[in-house]
């Protein structure tokens, strides 16, 4: 076995990967899979039958790149996936090889960046420069063109087309097609609701100090930021927990979530 290729690594005698790549402690490589030059798996990575890969890709540990689809129909034909150079594939990240019905081919172009817990599903096509932030889903036959972005825990339904240079915001679920160059994301309808009075109490808060956290809440929601900080600042001069909200207000940037 070569030497760039750890004692660990299972790698089979059809695989074919050139001595310019380092396979890791643990990889395994099945049947036919093909490496192209100057390839890293770090360790941990697993590629199945079908895989085809360029040049110049980097996989961090627990990938799985060329698995079975995730589809009922799949009865272990002889599908692919192909994948291009100059890729950046992070950790628990999953590849779905391609479905007969779908056209039999998963495609990830170049320079793409698949973030970590990212999956990609059976017959997708992945443009290059395309980027997964972390958790995000694409279910099967989605084409994902050149340059978009997909936000972390963000997915797109099946058979949709997320279209070139366009951004989607993390935690959007995208069921329907993406226009190229827009920025999308779901509504923003995050809310306070009341203080965590219960673990404030565990903590060894006492009541007097929940009642005046209580109060400076109830002054926090019905008055916009700058009149509650005003009031604040009048009300409970020289009190440490409520300081720490005037702190934490004027520090903000982002504004707070009210």
């Amino acid at each position: 076995m070569a030497s760039n290729i750890h004692a660990s690594a299972i790698v089979h005698p059809k695989a074919f990967v050139p001595d310019s790549c380092m396979v890791g402690p643990f990889c395994i490589l099945e049947d036919g899979v093909v490496l192209g030059e100057h390839n890293t798996l770090i360790s941990h990575v697993n590629v199945y039958r079908g895989t085809t890969i360029g040049s110049h890709n980097k996989f961090y540990p627990f990938s799985a790149i060329g698995c079975e689809p995730q589809d009922w129909t799949y009865k272990n034909e002889p599908t692919k996936l192909i994948i291009g150079d100059h890729n950046l594939i992070r950790e628990c990240v999953t590849i779905s090889r391609g479905t007969v019905k779908g056209g039999g081919t998963t495609r990830i172009g170049n320079n793409t960046f698949i973030m970590a817990y990212a999956h990609i599903g059976h017959d997708c096509n992945v443009g290059d420069n395309a980027m997964l932030i972390n958790g995000a889903i694409l279910a099967g036959h989605v084409n994902m063109e050149e340059w978009s972005v997909l936000g972390a825990m963000s997915a797109s339904h099946q058979f949709t087309t997320i279209g070139a240079h366009a951004y989607i915001g993390g935690g959007t679920i995208c069921t329907q097609d993406v226009l190229p160059f827009t920025k999308t994301v779901a509504r923003r309808e995050a809310a306070t609701f009341g203080i965590n009075s219960v673990g404030l109490e565990r903590r060894g808060f006492s009541k007097e100090r929940i009642a005046a956290i209580q109060k400076a809440y109830r002054i926090f929601k019905r008055n916009n930021t700058t009149q509650a900080l005003e009031k604040l600042k009048a009300e409970f001069a020289g009190q440490e927990d409520i300081q720490r909200w005037i702190d934490f207000l004027e520090r903000s940037e982002r504004g707070v979530i009210r």
